[in-house]
C-alpha cells in the first residue's frame, strides 16, 4: 500500500510538473513584430515586438535568432555623454502580467550580417528563446525606411560616420566611427 501511494504521489508530482511547464510555454505571447526595410548593401538591420507574460511566473528572453542573419542579438539603446549607443544585453525580463515592447530607441533585437537588405512588404521569420517558454516563433513584418511605430521622432538625418542625428536629440552611434 506504501508503495502504490508513493508511486501515485510520483505520478502527480510528474504531472504536475508538466502542466505547469506547458501553462509556462503558453503563457508568453508575441505580437506586433515588425522591422525596418533597410538601404541596399546595408548588413545590420532591427527587429522589434511584443511580448506579453500571460502567465504567472517570470520569464526572460534570452535569445534570438532569425534565417536571414548570420547573427542576432538582444540590444539596447544607452545615452553615453550625450551619444545614443547600442549595446547587447544578455536577457530582458518579463514579469507576470506585463508585457515589454521592444522598440526603436530603446529595447530592440539586433540582426548582423544580413544577408539580403530587408525590403517593405516582406516578412521572414524570427525565433526568441525564453528562459522558462522555450523557443517561439513568430513572422515579423518590414515596413518602410525610417518606420517608427508608435514613435514620433520627428526629422531625422544619417550621417557618412555612422552616426544619426534627430531633430532635437543627441547623435546616435549606428557603429560606425564618428571621426574622434
Amino acid at each position: 500500500m506504501i508503495r502504490s501511494f508513493l508511486l501515485a504521489s510520483a505520478l502527480v508530482a510528474a504531472l504536475a510538473q508538466a502542466a505547469a511547464a506547458q501553462s509556462t510555454k503558453t503563457s508568453i505571447e508575441v505580437t506586433d513584430a515588425w522591422a525596418r526595410a533597410m538601404p541596399a548593401g546595408a548588413k545590420t538591420g532591427a527587429a522589434y515586438v511584443t511580448v506579453a507574460n500571460k502567465g504567472t511566473t517570470d520569464d526572460q528572453l534570452i535569445g534570438v535568432s532569425a534565417p536571414i542573419a548570420a547573427e542576432a542579438q538582444l540590444h539596447t539603446t544607452i545615452t553615453d555623454n550625450g551619444v545614443m549607443k547600442m549595446r547587447p544585453v544578455s536577457a530582458i525580463d518579463v514579469k507576470p502580467g506585463a508585457s515589454v515592447t521592444l522598440k526603436p530607441g530603446g529595447l530592440h533585437l539586433m540582426l548582423m550580417g544580413v544577408k539580403q537588405p530587408l525590403v517593405e512588404g516582406q516578412s521572414f521569420p524570427l525565433t526568441l528563446t525564453f528562459a522558462k517558454a522555450g523557443k517561439i516563433e513568430t513572422m515579423v513584418q518590414v515596413k518602410k525606411v525610417g518606420a517608427m511605430t508608435g514613435m514620433d521622432m520627428g526629422h531625422m538625418e544619417m550621417h557618412g560616420s555612422g552616426t544619426m542625428q534627430m531633430q532635437g536629440t543627441p547623435n546616435m552611434n549606428m557603429g560606425g566611427t564618428s571621426g574622434k
